[in-house]
């Protein structure tokens, strides 16, 4: 997972980059709390409607969509999370982290993260 300041790259520079490179993008915007954060992701990354809108969902879900990556032949996704500041002071920051290190793990080239700190 590569983490960037909004200082140094735009959302829209980094849209520009991973298309350069053959990928797809998929921002997930800024939410400030944990609840807003899981549900933003389930809503971009299109979770199932059973999605349980918790830490081991995320897992779970993000695992399922690598696997729906590799399975259609799409091209690899790159998912670009912003980050707002009030939210990086939140503990479930770090382990939505390691959440999201782990599906990229998972994944292999299928799925990168780069996180935009707001």
């Amino acid at each position: 997972m590569k983490i960037y300041s909004a200082d140094t790259w735009t959302i829209e520079e980094l849209k520009e980059q991973v298309a350069d490179a053959g990928r797809r993008s998929l921002v997930v915007p800024a939410a400030d709390s944990k609840k807003a954060v899981l549900e933003t992701f389930g809503e971009v990354l299109a979770f199932p409607e059973h999605y349980g809108v918790n830490m081991d969902a995320l897992n779970d879900s993000l695992h399922d969509f690598a696997d729906s990556i590799g399975e259609n032949g799409s091209a690899p996704v790159t998912v670009l999370w912003q980050v707002a500041a009030a939210f990086r002071g939140d503990r479930s920051f770090g382990i939505i982290c390691e959440v999201l290190q782990d599906a990229e793990s998972y994944a292999g080239r299928d799925l990168a993260v780069t996180a935009v700190l707001l």
